[in-house]
């Protein structure tokens, strides 16, 4: 009987969604200082509508913390997500980067163009070829990580992050200072789109310089949604909704 129940209630879930499609393949991978376990609700949401969700962790960061070191670099973390693509054996990826992740996702785009499907940066950095993050935060990066440095390791700067996990943890200052090469021209091919979190229905004139921009001036798809900065973690619901949007 609870089996037939819980039938009943993904069934229902599915029309109220409107997810009557094939099983699509999401990729999630997230920002600074964070990890995979903050796409819990978002792959619950989405894997109960049939699609299959990937939610991996960059090396070093949430429950991989004791794999963190200062040696870990941009390349590492375009690795991890390479290695997801290819030992899952994964196609037609609709990529996902939040944030920092668009560091991450361009590279992996760079790399692998012929498995991703579409790419999507939610309020994520986009970067030019040669750009570090660092580079792209411009004007921004002094501020954010003055006093937030430590033994090569740079601590989450927005606020006191929480004592136990899951929690946001330090990240190595490679990530951030190692620059980008980008010049595939497969990945112009790709259906790429920009998700802006917003306030009273703006963006932040600082961070649109990091993101937002740089995806106007290439021409991709804009969405927006309003709420902070980690919609993921503050309204996955209505994230997983605009992702619906977007993938239409």
């Amino acid at each position: 009987m609870k089996k037939i129940i819980f039938i009943l209630s993904m069934t229902i879930s599915s029309f109220a969604y409107g997810q009557q499609h094939q099983p699509r393949t999401f990729l999630f991978v997230p920002g600074a200082w964070d990890g995979g376990w903050d796409y819990a609700k978002v792959d619950s949401i989405l894997s109960a509508h049939g699609d299959i969700v990937y939610r991996p962790t960059l090396t070093g960061l949430g429950e991989k913390i004791h794999l963190s070191n200062p040696d870990i670099n941009l390349t590492t973390y375009i690795n991890d997500i390479l290695n997801v693509i290819r030992f899952e054996n994964l196609h037609n990826v609709i990529l996902v980067g939040h944030s920092y992740g668009g560091m991450v996702i361009s590279g992996v785009a760079e790399q692998a163009p012929e498995r991703i499907k579409q790419l999507i940066y939610l309020d994520a950095m986009v970067p030019e070829n040669g750009e570090s993050a660092k580079d792209v935060c411009g004007d921004l990066w002094e501020p954010m990580v003055r006093g937030n440095i430590k033994d090569n390791m740079v601590l989450y700067p927005f606020g006191p992050a929480k004592l136990v996990p899951p929690m946001d943890v330090p990240q190595p200052l490679n990530t951030f200072i190692e620059p980008l090469q980008i010049s595939n021209p497969m990945v112009k091919k790709i259906p790429t789109a920009f998700l802006q979190m917003t306030k009273d229905g703006k963006g932040s004139p600082e961070h649109d310089k990091m993101g937002i921009l740089k995806a106007r001036a290439r021409k991709w798809k804009i969405y927006t949604l309003e709420g902070g900065h980690y919609s993921m973690r503050e309204q996955p619901e209505n994230l997983v909704k605009k992702l619906e949007e977007i993938v239409q």
